[in-house]
């Protein structure tokens, strides 16, 4: 037993140095939105602002006006309120009075073959007069040049499709950690650096902002094409990725921020819905990624106990990397690096959610979210 955890030791930082090598130079091919000149354009592109609301009462009202707040010359603003069952809708009709560019939309039922959100987002594009379409969510707070920055990017780089990620901001010490150890799962997850290489079968979609011109929105399908798909974002960016279009990834920590969950029960329960779609809905990939990463990234802790001599000194160095990677990863959230030290712990949630996700599904025959239930079968049935 000792040799075999010796082995294991030597196996596992071997993985994290790689894993590592890959994550640093990754992060650091990527751009910063922040850092985008974004000089205005002699006639820039009219954008839409797609915006998908259920039950949003709580940040709405901030997160749109510093969307009608936006220094852009020529945009639109389609807020689709889904059903929304709290003062959403009377929230978004007193603003729309008071601003010309707001256009309100109210849906009151769901036709078969749609998640909610997705028919949302489908309906605010159907209503577009744009070139632009920017497909965010009602918790978002923009910086008033984001648009300008965002919009000025693409058109320099000749860009279809440009994925921005925003600060991710939760109250609580566990959650922050939660927020670091989870952008760590889903850049090796993604590889987001490699989106831009047309070579590269690596795509990205991030749901608080994603900005594609309105003709390769159609061209791929639009939301008719992910009708039944929880991790739309993601999914959109593989379509449009597939067709060969060129798409970039940005980093937006001081432009843009959300607060993503207020507590581990929302966490937990608006993770759930996305985790088994995120592997295909395949229970061996689950148990696989559960074993993968605790034996990666909490057995090196419990080793340090457990172990000793050589095996323990490997373990401490596998977790001392761990340590490092995970905080210069931070920095690039726009988040403390000491919230690091959380990353085991983190580790053990992810998985949790992970195995819920994938178990609620299989015993129930479906997910539900926002007050409906989506069948298994349904969602298994809309493979991209």
């Amino acid at each position: 037993m000792d040799a075999f955890l010796f082995y294991v030791a030597i196996a596992t930082l071997a993985v994290w140095i790689a894993v590592g090598i890959e994550l640093v130079v990754g992060n650091r091919s990527i751009r910063f939105l922040k850092d985008v000149l974004g000089e205005p354009h002699p006639a820039p592109p009219r954008v839409s602002i797609i915006v998908p609301a259920r039950n949003e009462e709580r940040n709405l009202q901030e997160a749109l006006t510093s969307i009608l707040q936006q220094d852009y010359a020529d945009f639109e603003v389609i807020v689709v309120d889904d059903r929304s069952t709290d003062r959403t809708g009377a929230i978004l009709d007193g603003m729309a009075g008071d601003n010309p560019r707001l256009r309100v939309v109210h849906l009151t039922e769901l036709p078969p073959g749609w998640l909610g959100k997705n028919f949302a987002l489908y309906c605010g594009a159907q209503r577009a007069s744009s070139d632009l379409l920017l497909f965010t969510d009602a918790d978002v707070i923009m910086h008033p040049s984001t648009l300008r920055q965002a919009v000025g990017y693409m058109e320099d780089h000749k860009v279809d499709h440009l994925a921005v990620a925003p600060d991710v901001r939760m109250p609580g010490m566990l959650l922050k950690m939660f927020v670091v150890a989870f952008c760590i799962f889903f850049s090796l997850y993604a590889r987001p650096w490699k989106a831009k290489d047309a070579k590269s079968r690596r795509f990205v979609g991030i749901g608080a902002f994603n900005l594609v011109r309105k003709d390769v929105y159609r061209a791929v399908g639009a939301h008719e094409a992910i009708a039944m798909r929880p991790d739309d974002d993601m999914k959109l960016g593989k379509l449009i990725k597939r067709g060969g279009y060129r798409q970039e990834f940005l980093f937006g920590t001081g432009m843009m921020h959300v607060e993503w969950y207020a507590s581990v029960r929302e966490l937990i329960d608006g993770l759930m819905k996305n985790a088994f779609a995120g592997v295909e809905y395949s229970a061996s990939v689950i148990i696989g990624a559960s074993v993968a990463q605790f034996v990666l990234n909490v057995w090196p802790v419990v080793a340090l106990v457990l172990t000793h001599g050589e095996t323990r000194g490997l373990n401490a160095a596998v977790v001392l990397v761990m340590l490092v990677l995970c905080g210069d990863a931070a920095r690039f959230l726009g988040t403390s690096r000491w919230y690091a030290i959380g990353f085991p712990l983190a580790t053990l949630l992810f998985i949790y959610i992970m195995w819920r996700s994938m178990l609620t599904a299989l015993l129930s025959g479906g997910v539900h979210w926002r007050g409906t239930k989506y069948s298994l079968a349904e969602l298994k049935a809309n493979k991209v």
